[in-house]
């Protein structure tokens, strides 16, 4: 990880997803609400900050958290989601429907 960097601009990121959902990504079913279940309601809200492209930092001056805690919510999604990186909450938020396009 690159010290809570987002890789991609959120711009990048954004026309990115834009793209895939227009492809026709996955749509929101039961296997997406068992994969987010195990997330609590700030996890829930810090993953839908990863997908809009925040850094730690950004997350958390939006959440009036330290960055240390930031990066821990991040940890623990990815831990409790089984991802690799930031890139794979961003497609999980999209593909589960917790964040839309233009929403």
């Amino acid at each position: 990880m690159h010290q809570g960097e987002a890789l991609l601009s959120s711009s990048a990121t954004r026309a990115l997803i834009e793209r895939t959902v227009r492809r026709g990504g996955a749509p929101r079913s039961e296997r997406w609400a068992a994969v987010l279940a195990p997330l609590t309601p700030r996890e829930r809200e810090v993953l839908e900050l990863v997908a809009e492209g925040l850094t730690n930092h950004d997350i958390a001056i939006r959440l009036t958290i330290s960055p240390h805690t930031a990066k821990t919510h991040v940890n623990r999604i990815m831990a409790k989601v089984s991802a690799s990186d930031r890139a794979q909450l961003v497609i999980l938020a999209y593909e589960s429907g917790l964040v839309t396009v233009g929403g």
